[in-house]
């Protein structure tokens, strides 16, 4: 099960705080620094020519006094054309749970250097929320901003007291920055002794690296700092970006890689045991679960199936601390804490599947892998807290196979995308060893559309769509929609058959999705109509050969590339549609077939005429993960072959006309 969070962390233990911010030393709440004439006159970044705005001061002060940790935060940004006075609105990013942003204050520098104050009004309105997660942003918009403008605003992001922290310095932002400063104040104990080390990816040319002055404080500064690159389809922003990585670590440094390892999986391996180690109590539950008869897939999906049935508390909306009473729920000490009480987080809850997959007789591990949503993991940097999502590995048939049922509809065999192709450490008692993760094949993850359609005299399309979801494909729809309701399930699937069609078109949902189960299929049938999908041409009238292609029209038009191209996960999407013409009309000419192959992807296009009504098949085939820039052109033409191919035309001729003929 993936730990998703952005601050994860225990006492002592440092986890990440990807979202973090203190108040710094000598700033006054009240105060903001002097504006040059040169920065009022500037009407061009040389080193950022034609950005809409550049960040021509950043500050960043971090205080790690672990009682009351804090981060400061000022940004002051010049405004260089109509485009740039989109960053008059301004959002701040924190993790609910564990931070909060205070003390907002901003202003506007208007071209002949009056100023234009903030009124104060700060929003909060949610970025994401899932498992363990809610990521909130405060939001405010500054005054009175015009092209020559500065806009200037401080913060600060208090974190949760009593708390170590890692953490990061990100130097990369949307913006060209011309000069930005940095501070840290590392933890201190009086008691027990902490050691800081850091790290370093991507500094730009004109930064120090980060260094310790006799106060102890870490500082660094950086001068042009390039404006960070987005691209569709890219590996994680965190990944790329240039940035510092700070890590605290209880005692000294392991310099041995491997012992630091060993020690780290033999600790893990030990709280595993402890968690699972009522063998009594399991093999009492298996036999309730299996027959003795069962063949060993049919046991293990069955112990499978009943993990998924437990109530697992890491998709549940967070209670507070008197709902947790009344509702009298202990904490989960062991496994068979769980099986009697009938809930769990998602660690648990894999956990539990091996203790019932071992009690079952089957060759069962605990795994701790990297979860790959935000990084890249690397041994080599010794960030155990990387290790952040638990997964099972059973020897079935002879075959190890991987499962995570403490991830909400997760189908049996398959492992959330994040947790695929990715490094992890086979825990037992002797350290455990390294492991990779299968990267699950594209016909896993599929996307069937079907439809039985009719083309109008009038050249409108009209019918039944029905759309099967399967695999990852099915799992994380159902998990985006776990919480909405019905009217809320019902748009979002209209909306997604929508974005798929190219023109404006009308869908409505007509059947009730099923949206509990991990393991089936989810299918989702429609009513649709697509106004003037034929077009007149002299005589005739013209039909593209693809409905659906909305969401590949735009990928991979860019030239050049800057990034990797990174696909979350392989996939299929395969379209088999019929189309009637109306009755008199004649089918001219059909497009030739479409073939393309290009090893890792696969694209087919076939127009048939069958007793007079149109049947198109279409496939397109991703299957792949991660692909260098080098071979970004080959991708780039094979996706410029699939929209030739679904721009080739059908030639109708209406019954006047071929009566007149």
């Amino acid at each position: 099960m993936s730990i998703r969070r952005w601050v994860v962390c225990l006492f002592v233990f440092s986890f990440p705080a990807l979202w973090t911010h203190p108040l710094a030393a000598g700033w006054s709440t009240e105060g903001f620094q002097a504006v040059s004439a040169e920065e009022l006159k500037m009407t061009s970044e040389p080193h950022a020519p034609g950005a809409p705005a550049i960040i021509l001061y950043r500050q960043l002060d971090r205080d790690d006094n672990g009682k009351t940790s804090h981060e400061f935060n000022y940004f002051r940004i010049k405004i260089l054309t109509e485009e740039g006075r989109k960053y008059a609105d301004v959002e701040i990013p924190f993790s609910k749970d564990r931070q909060d942003v205070v003390n907002v204050h901003a202003r506007t520098i208007r071209p002949d250097g009056s100023i234009a104050e903030f009124d104060g009004k700060v929003f909060e309105k949610n970025l994401v929320k899932g498992r363990n997660l809610r990521v909130l942003a405060k939001t405010f918009t500054l005054p009175d901003i015009q092209v020559g403008s500065i806009i200037e605003y401080f913060y600060t992001v208090d974190l949760s007291e009593r708390f170590i922290y890692d953490s990061q310095w990100i130097l990369s932002q949307d913006l060209f920055t011309r000069y930005a400063t940095f501070e840290l104040r590392p933890y201190q104990s009086k008691y027990q002794l902490f050691n800081l080390r850091w790290s370093w990816n991507y500094l730009p040319a004109e930064a120090t690296p980060p260094r310790s002055d006799l106060d102890h404080v870490i500082r660094m500064e950086a001068r042009n700092i390039p404006a960070f690159q987005k691209e569709d389809y890219m590996p994680p922003e965190t990944e790329l970006q240039s940035r510092v990585d700070f890590i605290y670590a209880e005692g000294s440094f392991e310099s041995d890689v491997d012992k630091f390892w060993r020690e780290v999986g033999k600790k893990r391996n030990a709280q595993l045991e402890a968690f699972i180690g009522k063998t009594g109590a399991m093999q009492a539950a298996v036999a309730q679960i299996v027959g003795p008869n069962d063949p060993p897939e049919m046991k293990l999906r069955k112990i499978y199936d009943r993990v998924l049935q437990i109530r697992n508390t890491s998709y549940e909306v967070s209670k507070t601390e008197q709902e947790q009473k009344r509702g009298n729920e202990k904490e989960i000490q062991n496994v068979e804490d769980l099986w009697k009480r009938g809930y769990g987080n998602g660690v648990q809850l894999t956990w539990l599947f091996v203790a019932l997959a071992r009690a079952a007789g089957f060759e069962s591990y605990g795994c701790w892998v990297s979860s790959r949503n935000l990084y890249f993991f690397n041994p080599k940097q010794e960030q155990s807290q990387r290790l952040n999502a638990n997964v099972a590995l059973v020897k079935l048939n002879g075959k190890e196979m991987y499962f995570d049922p403490g991830a909400a509809f997760t189908p049996f065999g398959l492992l959330t995308w994040s947790e695929t192709d990715v490094t992890g450490r086979k825990l037992d008692k002797d350290g455990g060893s390294w492991i990779r993760t299968p990267l699950p094949d594209s016909s896993l993850s599929t996307i069937e559309r079907s439809a039985n359609l009719h083309l109008s005299d009038t050249g409108d399309v009209e019918g039944k769509v029905t759309i099967t979801f399967k695999g990852l494909e099915a799992m994380y729809r159902r998990l985006e929609e776990r919480n909405a309701d019905d009217v809320a399930r019902k748009k979002s699937l209209e909306d997604e058959v929508k974005d798929e069609i190219p023109v404006a078109s009308e869908e409505e949902l007509t059947n009730h999705p099923d949206w509990a189960s991990a393991e089936t299929p989810l299918v989702a049938e429609f009513q649709v109509k697509i106004p003037g999908w034929a077009s007149g041409a002299g005589k005739r009238s013209i039909v593209p050969a693809a409905i659906f292609t909305g969401n590949e029209k735009g990928i991979f038009e860019h030239t050049n590339r800057a990034h990797p191209i990174y696909v979350k996960y392989p996939f299929q999407k395969i379209d088999d549609i019929t189309l009637e013409v109306p009755a008199g009309w004649q089918i001219n000419s059909l497009p030739p077939a479409q073939s393309q192959n290009g090893n890792i992807v696969h694209y087919d296009l076939k127009v048939e005429n069958t007793k007079g009504s149109l049947h198109l098949t279409r496939k397109l085939d991703v299957n792949f993960m991660l692909l260098e820039q080098q071979y970004y052109p080959a991708l780039r033409n094979f996706f410029q072959a699939v929209r030739s191919g679904d721009e080739e035309q059908i030639v109708l001729q209406p019954a006047a006309t071929a009566a007149s003929n």
